[in-house]
């Protein structure tokens, strides 16, 4: 099948089951156009095996994922807002209600009532979406029942002009590996999460990042929002002299010095920068 896709990650079959759109480009037992559905959980596990198979990303609260084959708990498909395929407990999906708002703060809380004082159901990150259905006072209302504090939402189409400014508000967040969430983020989520909150869509992983809007001349000084890249790591431009990443260095999401960043990685074998790339569309 000469031209069929060979990213796992971003083809959506496993050999029993795929997308329509593959017809005649890889093997399968059946073709299916898939059922869309959301991510009603705060957080879920994007695996590339069902169960406890190694976690390659997390898909949050509101997000859209494609269910192209159920396995008992297990629901196989791909995520809309990146083309990334794997496998997530297939009770964390629901109805495919259209979202209308996302959490614009760095974390927030769904409440059982619209009072400060009332029980909270769970924590939402930055990002995660919902479909507000009304308000009372200073919280709004979610189409589950629940309530969030308003200040905390912004539309989903009041998006930020300021990648750079968004990773910020994750200062601090864990380190983790394959994370996406403000429990824990690794150094391509949070470019991913700095990039979606500006309308742009960003791929998931470091490699498909160091491949995404267009090569900076090496003459050309940084910008704000221009991405550096290593083998396996990505960290983006707050200033000529200052880096944000997420790293298995600090553990967390941490501003650094450029040039120390730069010597620290090469020294513990990391290699040199290898890219750097400037989002097209406005950002940096």
């Amino acid at each position: 099948m000469t031209g069929a896709p060979t990213d796992r990650r971003l083809t959506p079959a496993n050999g029993r089951v795929a997308h329509v759109s593959l017809r005649g480009q890889v093997a399968a037992e059946r073709f299916v156009p898939g059922e869309a559905m959301r991510i009603t959980r705060p957080l879920a596990d994007l695996r590339r095996a069902p169960g406890e198979g190694a976690r390659d990303r997390q898909m949050l609260m509101g997000a859209g994922f494609l269910v192209l084959e159920r396995r008992q708990d297990h629901a196989f498909g791909q995520a809309e807002q990146d083309g990334y395929v794997g496998w997530l407990d297939a009770r964390a999906l629901g109805p495919a209600v259209v979202p209308t708002d996302f959490i614009a703060a760095p974390a927030s809380h769904l409440y059982t009532a619209p009072d400060i004082r009332a029980p909270e159901v769970s924590a939402l990150s930055f990002g995660a979406r919902l479909t507000i259905t009304g308000q009372t006072g200073a919280f709004a209302q979610t189409d589950a029942g629940l309530f969030v504090p308003r200040a905390h939402l912004r539309g989903l189409d009041d998006t930020f002009d300021d990648p750079a400014g968004v990773a910020d508000l994750l200062l601090g967040t864990p380190y983790l590996w394959g994370g996406n969430s403000r429990s824990g983020i690794d150094c391509s989520g949070l470019v991913q999460a700095a990039f979606l909150a500006c309308g742009m869509a960003c791929p998931a992983d470091s490699d498909l990042q160091a491949r995404w809007g267009r090569e900076i001349p090496r003459s050309d000084p940084p910008e704000r929002g221009d991405l550096l890249f290593w083998h396996g790591h990505v960290a983006m431009v707050v200033d000529r002299e200052t880096l944000i990443h997420a790293n298995a260095h600090h553990m967390a999401v941490v501003r650094e010095p450029a040039a120390q960043a730069i010597a620290r990685i090469m020294q513990q074998g990391g290699g040199p920068v290898i890219a750097r790339r400037r989002a097209t569309g406005g950002a940096g």
